[in-house]
């Protein structure tokens, strides 16, 4: 017990694994308009620095320009 457990589902994130020009075209999304890994980390740590009783069971963090 006391083992909480959540999911962070990320948008459009500028990486490594998704850069050039053939990504963001894919989605019809700039990849000036991609998350940062910086927004991502806020996420994650809203998640975890919930009080005890607090689950936080899912983040869905999205760019606006992202529509699915």
């Amino acid at each position: 017990m006391g083992v909480r457990v959540g999911l962070i589902e990320p948008g459009m994130t500028v990486t490594e694994m998704a850069t050039g020009p053939g990504a963001a075209a894919a989605r019809g999304v700039p990849q000036n308009a991609w998350l940062h890994a910086e927004d991502i980390a806020r996420a994650i740590t809203f998640m975890i620095t919930q009080p005890p009783h607090v689950a936080v069971n899912e983040i869905m963090v999205r760019p606006t320009a992202q529509e699915h």
